[in-house]
């Protein structure tokens, strides 16, 4: 039954990924979108800690991790953001739901192997800006979204290696429509990009104990600079603005060379102590050279990049993993915050972004299968400089299924 649950969840969530917007976000206006969290809800909930690796959970941040896996475990999670944007004449609020990942992890002794897809980034604004001689309307969707296949083995009892292979896919639309106070039509432009290639990530996992009863763990993830093709069309339309809609006039097609998106290179490192089945501690640092990025989709004499920069604290605590009298004390409880420095600046003014989380981890069946929950308060940007200050609150959800599959059988 657990295999036609998840080919069935597979087949639902793959359509479901590809069609949704998953942000409301003014700044997704800017290169290609903001970055959507690429780990589980249980990392989440930690600040977004991708240090720590089990027998039964999946970890999208270091493929070292599947050697841990013991079972096969299917994981997929959904997510709601509510957005309170605020500028210094104005405020708005917004809210999406969505599909953040699924991913399915196999373990083969040594071995350990996982799939799955999930988003990376997502555009999705509807912003204006008056003038007195007229109005400008800006909106856009799409992203970008990621499958991979993840290999890992076990070198020694101590430490693990792994590797993530992704192929890159998705189609970023932004359209602008002017209209002039003195002139009787307006002018609207459709700017498409097609994104897609191939990038990858490889990871190690150190752990030793340094008490008989403490575990110190060592991780490090690294992603090297690639490019992804970029194929590029722009749309100019003459247009009527009416109360009921836009009235296309005429429209044509405009030549715009394709070009490479220059897929920046990535670091992470961290560490933590723990008492292992009972309670964990860990920090991490992320860097992303953001400076050297390069595409069409970025072009704006308000932006520029640096490099993006991540803090991750975090941790959980199970009170009694095996309590069979007592189901809260089998509850694992994590809780963490971050700080991101995003690699955007708009005029000089650089775009950060905090938040801090709390989660429970909740078992369920018969093996080791958990729901997740995750709650994440955070903002992002200012309202400094005519910007936009986003209050966000973000409700994640998961179900990490685990099963044998390859159960050897004494007897047929």
């Amino acid at each position: 039954m657990f295999r036609q649950i998840t080919i069935g969840l597979l087949l639902l969530i793959s359509c479901s990924v590809l069609a949704q917007e998953g942000t409301t976000s003014p700044y997704s206006y800017y290169g290609i979108g903001t970055l959507k969290f690429r780990g589980t809800v249980e990392n989440r909930a930690m600040g977004g800690l991708g240090i720590f690796a089990d027998s039964i959970h999946l970890n999208l941040q270091n493929p070292a991790a599947y050697s841990d896996l013991k079972l096969t475990t299917f994981a997929a999670a959904v997510s709601y953001q509510r957005s309170a944007q605020k500028s210094q004449e104005n405020s708005h609020s917004a809210s999406t739901t969505t599909l953040d990942y699924f991913g399915l992890g196999i373990p083969m002794g040594k071995f350990g192997m996982g799939f799955g897809l999930l988003p990376y980034s997502s555009v999705g604004y509807d912003f204006y800006t008056e003038l007195s001689d007229g109005v400008t309307e800006y909106s856009g969707e799409g992203g970008l979204n990621r499958t991979y296949l993840s290999l890992a083995y076990q070198v020694t009892p101590k430490l693990s290696i792994g590797i993530d292979g992704h192929y890159n896919f998705g189609k970023i639309e932004n359209q602008t429509v002017s209209q002039k106070s003195i002139l009787q039509y307006g002018t609207r432009t459709i700017d498409n990009s097609k994104l897609g290639g191939f990038t990858f990530n490889i990871g190690a996992l150190y752990r030793t104990m340094i008490t008989q009863k403490l575990e110190l763990t060592g991780s490090a993830t690294y992603t090297p600079e690639t490019s992804l093709s970029s194929k590029n069309e722009r749309k100019i339309a003459s247009v009527e603005v009416t109360q009921t809609g836009i009235r296309t006039i005429d429209e044509r097609v405009i030549e715009v060379a394709d070009t490479d998106f220059s897929f920046p290179s990535q670091v992470t490192l961290g560490a933590a102590i723990s008492k292992p089945q009972q309670w964990g501690m860990g920090i991490e640092y992320t860097n992303q050279q953001w400076n050297k990025i390069n595409s069409k989709i970025t072009d704006s004499e308000r932006a520029t990049y640096k490099n993006a920069s991540t803090f991750r604290l975090g941790g959980y605590y199970i009170p009694e993993y095996n309590s069979f009298t007592n189901y809260y004390k089998r509850v694992v409880y994590r809780a963490g915050m971050r700080y991101e420095q995003t690699g955007l600046s708009l005029d000089g003014q650089d775009i950060n972004e905090f938040g801090i989380s709390f989660g429970l981890g909740m078992p369920v069946g018969r093996l080791f299968s958990n729901i997740n929950l995750g709650l994440e308060v955070g903002r992002r940007g200012t309202k400094s400089n005519g910007l936009i200050q986003e209050n966000f609150f973000n409700a994640s959800l998961s179900f990490s299924l685990n099963d044998l599959w390859f159960e050897k059988r004494l007897y047929n």
